[in-house]
């Protein structure tokens, strides 16, 4: 009888561990959800932190390319000068934007919700920049003639440079959705890119602002004097809206992976 306090406390010391335990057990389950979380989180803050980055190396691309521009006139250089000024402050601005929206991602981390629409967003944008998906928008149809096929793919590649140093978001060259490892080719008395061979005249359709891009193919010395030099014409159309309707599968690097892995 004298025992019988002992295995009552015995008991009850029984079980107040087996309810600590099960309190214990609970606690990986909430870490595991809170850390599946996360592991969205930092996923989606990984697209954005390279679309950052493509935004940041377009920009030094186009601040680090040389134009020959000795034979321009004053107002020439000064128009230039204002249409650099214009896709740097554009730039900037895109640059600014990606950046305050990483900032929210991260300050809202454990926001599905947030995390999910934000990359949904920035999934689209790197789509419409990498070639995978139509586009539409303002910009400009470029019609190039060339009849005595004196344009070589040197000429035809300045097109494209000149579009994209305009800011220029998607380019179409004739059947084929421009891309960053779009390459031009001669081939006979024609040009190739990509591997298809082009029928003059050329067409080429490029979304951005169009009285930008119209002003980067006229500068003197540039792509409509190139075509006149050659014989032939370009014919440029601003805009409202043009449809690009091409796209790029993107090839799966064979020996390429991402740094996280």
């Amino acid at each position: 009888m004298t025992e019988r306090p002992d295995e009552e406390a015995t008991e009850d010391a029984a079980k107040e561990d087996a309810a600590t335990e099960g309190a214990a057990a609970d606690v990986p389950v909430v870490e595991t959800g809170s850390r599946r979380v996360h592991v969205r989180a930092g996923v989606l803050i990984g697209v954005l932190i390279a679309i950052l980055g493509f935004a940041i190396a377009v920009q030094v691309r186009s601040n680090s390319s040389s134009d020959n521009l000795a034979n321009l006139r004053e107002d020439d250089l000064i128009r230039v000068l204002d249409d650099q000024n214009a896709r740097a402050d554009r730039l900037n601005q895109q640059i600014a934007d990606l950046q305050r929206t990483l900032d929210e991602l991260r300050a809202s981390g454990n926001s599905d919700a947030v995390a999910q629409q934000q990359a949904e967003h920035e999934v689209e944008s790197l789509q419409v920049l990498l070639g995978t998906v139509p586009a539409t928008g303002p910009g400009v149809v470029v019609a190039i003639t060339d009849p005595q096929h004196k344009l070589k793919a040197e000429d035809l590649l300045d097109v494209v440079e000149e579009l994209r140093g305009a800011g220029a978001e998607s380019l179409q060259f004739g059947p084929v959705r421009v891309g960053t490892s779009t390459s031009f080719s001669d081939t006979g008395d024609s040009v190739s890119v990509d591997g298809h061979r082009l029928s003059e005249p050329y067409r080429v359709l490029a979304i951005g602002e169009p009285k930008t891009l119209d002003t980067a193919l006229n500068i003197p010395g540039g792509v409509a004097a190139a075509a006149r030099n050659a014989g032939g014409t370009a014919q440029i159309s601003e805009r409202q809206r043009v449809d690009i309707t091409a796209t790029r599968t993107i090839p799966t690097p064979k020996y390429a992976t991402s740094a996280g892995r």
